[in-house]
């Protein structure tokens, strides 16, 4: 069967419903924050989003994610605006949804059905441009939908009798079309998930050993939540034209400029960003590509100060470092975009405790910040505000470490000797 029929297709610019649950452990703020999020992503997909729907539930429904009475609320939307002339194309959940859910979901709808991670494969698959994210990208896709085959197969169900009791699916005995093709098309997957193991495999000793060629230079490497600036500031720093857009996973290749600071050459990569609920499978496939990640001597970690859910956005990217084997390395937090910083005042009338939203910028700067001192910095790339401060500290780190980890480098020591004269 052809690659095609297997990975997500495309998102189309069309019309969506989203569906995100209220639960003990997720409050309704939180929920909506997510459904923000996940309304970036479809519209980084060029899809349109017309409504949002949520539901209060302890758990998601193990049949259909959310209940039957909002399954049949959302079929009731879904018809109406087609009666009126309005498609709703998809209905895209919070959530990843498992094969059961996708089927019976499907099945009540009758529209196309995705969950976060298939839309951010999909976007991921529109974004790809190298051989190695393509393949990266086609790998994750052939793990999702492994476990969600028979899915694909339902329409053949009815076709497979059997000679067992009952004579009905599942029985012992003869197996239908639709099974035995099930079996065909898994061993054609994992075929070609070896394949694909096997061209990162080469790429990934391709790599090593463009590594090993780049000489004695420290390794800096910018990482951070999705669309926080790290192109833009990559830019900055390299003089480079690296692509760079307010959507979600603008970079998925890594890049790698040398810089010189004042005549003190280093490594700058810039990586794809990280997100909220990220596909495991996404994270195994990229590992190649974080090997950048992994292997720097010092972190940028790049933080949007204006986004409401900045200290969260900083665990999210922490838990994946940690998960990819590079924490405890050297870090410093780059606070960007504090041109786009906004602070709710309160009314002189407001008792309530103040909150994080209610401080000032310089406030903030105050908690627990500021025991960072040098750990720390207050940028803007765009405005390209306090970017010579950030080059001070990077060349500091970075001569420092050069000092370090290659004692006998004369070329670097020379350098440092005319600097210092």
């Amino acid at each position: 069967m052809a690659m095609k029929e297997f990975v997500i297709s495309e998102v189309e610019a069309e019309t969506a419903v989203l569906v995100g649950l209220i639960t003990k452990l997720q409050d309704e703020r939180k929920t909506n924050e997510y459904l923000d999020e996940l309304a970036f992503l479809a519209e980084t997909a060029g899809v349109e989003v017309v409504k949002r729907v949520t539901q209060r539930l302890d758990q998601p429904n193990s049949v259909t994610y959310v209940g039957k009475g909002k399954l049949d609320e959302l079929k009731t939307f879904i018809h109406d605006e087609d009666e009126a002339g309005r498609i709703v194309g998809m209905v895209i959940f919070d959530d990843e949804l498992s094969a059961k859910q996708l089927r019976n979901i499907e099945g009540a709808l009758q529209v196309k059905i995705l969950d976060r991670t298939s839309l951010i494969l999909d976007i991921f698959a529109m974004r790809a441009q190298t051989a190695n994210a393509k393949t990266q990208v086609e790998l994750a896709q052939y793990r999702y939908m492994l476990p969600r085959l028979q899915r694909l197969w339902t329409h053949l169900e009815r076709q497979g009798g059997g000679s067992g009791a009952g004579g009905g699916k599942g029985s012992v005995g003869l197996r239908g079309p639709g099974e035995t093709q099930l079996e065909m098309d898994r061993r054609i997957i994992l075929n070609r998930m070896t394949l694909l193991k096997e061209r990162l495999n080469e790429i990934d000793k391709q790599k090593v050993t463009q590594r090993k060629g780049r000489g004695r230079l420290i390794r800096v490497a910018l990482v951070g939540y999705t669309n926080v600036g790290k192109s833009t500031l990559m830019n900055l720093l390299a003089k480079s034209d690296i692509f760079a857009e307010n959507k979600l996973f603008a970079t998925l290749d890594t890049t790698v400029r040398k810089v010189i600071i004042e005549n003190l050459p280093f490594l700058l990569s810039d990586t794809v960003g990280f997100i909220r609920k990220l596909p495991t499978d996404l994270v195994d496939s990229f590992k190649s590509t974080l090997d950048e990640v992994r292997e720097a001597d010092l972190l940028l970690h790049v933080v949007d100060i204006s986004h409401p859910d900045f200290e969260e956005q900083i665990q999210v990217v922490d838990k994946t470092l940690a998960d990819i084997g590079a924490a405890g390395k050297p870090v410093i937090l780059l606070f960007n975009k504090i041109d786009a910083y906004t602070y709710v005042k309160k009314a002189d009338d407001d008792l309530t405790p103040r909150t994080k939203e209610n401080l000032t910028l310089e406030e903030l700067m105050q908690t627990w910040m500021a025991k960072l001192q040098e750990k720390c910095l207050f940028i803007s790339a765009r405005q390209k505000t306090n970017i010579d401060a950030l080059k001070e500290l990077l060349y500091k780190q970075v001569k420092q470490m050069h000092v370090q980890k290659y004692p006998y480098n004369d070329f670097l020591y020379q350098t440092f000797d005319e600097e210092e004269a």
